[in-house]
């Protein structure tokens, strides 16, 4: 029973920030339409933030969160003004290719800019451990649990009583009525992809002094990001922010009870069987209004 307290509690402090991460990469699918490849790579620039404050800079690592909460949200903005404005989103294969294009020139420039050697984010916190009774957490990673838990609430909150949030729920359901109800689509798009944005570089940041920081550390955190939007449904936020708790609850309890080696694979079987199970995923009507 210890174990499995442990595991669970694992679970839900990587999960948070899974959660996050696929908030913001549903949030951009359900209102714009556009599959975000670079999705990952943005993570990564959270966590080159964070290294950048901290280790390059001496500074403070809680202000290297807000720090790459900001350059996400630039960061998103720009690519949706410069890239994507003048395009046509329903074109599919050009807006995958460009979404690539903008994956592989961020890995690129992290590469150039930082060189291929993994990097390391001191932690502010205590290395000993928390005991709560039976399980015991390491404090960055209570941080990261109660931090990314706080991030879901707001942006709950945001979502469902903010004029913004009814203008994003109002395009997801209808595009063209709403632009006829007076909402700036166009300044939607652009709010949408730098919020989802910002919220993958927090998810970077928080997990920066957890993992060795790489170029390449955005390529797992797409796939698992794409994994937790087919676990929830595709466009469905609050299926994404469950999604993200039971995929590495998964990984958690399979790496607890089979193997380490297998904790990335344990995760992906999973989705390969919602798929098949369950295609519309596990969080999702059948016929998704939108």
């Amino acid at each position: 029973m210890d174990q499995l307290l442990q595991h669970l509690l694992n679970g839900l402090v990587l999960g948070a920030t899974y959660a996050l991460l696929g908030i913001g990469l549903t949030l951009i699918f359900g209102i714009m339409r556009v599959v975000n490849f670079a999705h990952g790579e943005l993570y990564a620039l959270g966590a080159y933030v964070s290294y950048a404050f901290v280790s390059v800079l001496g500074l403070n690592y809680f202000g290297s969160i807000v720090a790459a909460a900001a350059v996400g949200l630039a960061a998103g903005a720009l690519i949706e003004r410069l890239l994507l404005r003048r395009r046509d989103l329903t074109s599919i294969d050009e807006v995958m290719l460009i979404m690539i294009g903008t994956m592989l020139i961020m890995q690129n420039a992290e590469l150039l800019a930082w060189g291929g050697v993994a990097k390391a984010v001191p932690s502010p916190f205590p290395q000993d451990a928390l005991v709560f009774g039976a399980v015991s957490v390491a404090p960055i990673r209570l941080f990261m649990l109660i931090t990314a838990c706080v991030l879901l609430v707001v942006f709950y909150l945001l979502i469902e009583h903010s004029r913004l949030g009814l203008s994003m729920r109002a395009t997801f359901q209808d595009r063209d009525a709403a632009k006829i109800c007076g909402v700036n689509v166009s300044r939607v798009y652009t709010l949408t992809f730098a919020l989802g944005s910002c919220l993958a570089a927090i998810a970077g940041a928080l997990l920066a002094p957890v993992f060795l920081v790489n170029p390449t550390m955005g390529d797992l955190a797409s796939l698992k990001a794409f994994a937790i939007v087919i676990l929830g449904g595709l466009g469905n936020l609050a299926g994404a922010a469950l999604g993200g708790f039971v995929l590495a609850l998964v990984e958690e309890f399979g790496a607890g009870y089979i193997s380490t080696s297998y904790r990335d694979a344990i995760g992906f079987l999973l989705i390969l069987v919602v798929m098949i199970l369950r295609p519309q995923g596990l969080f999702a009507a059948k016929e998704r209004v939108g």
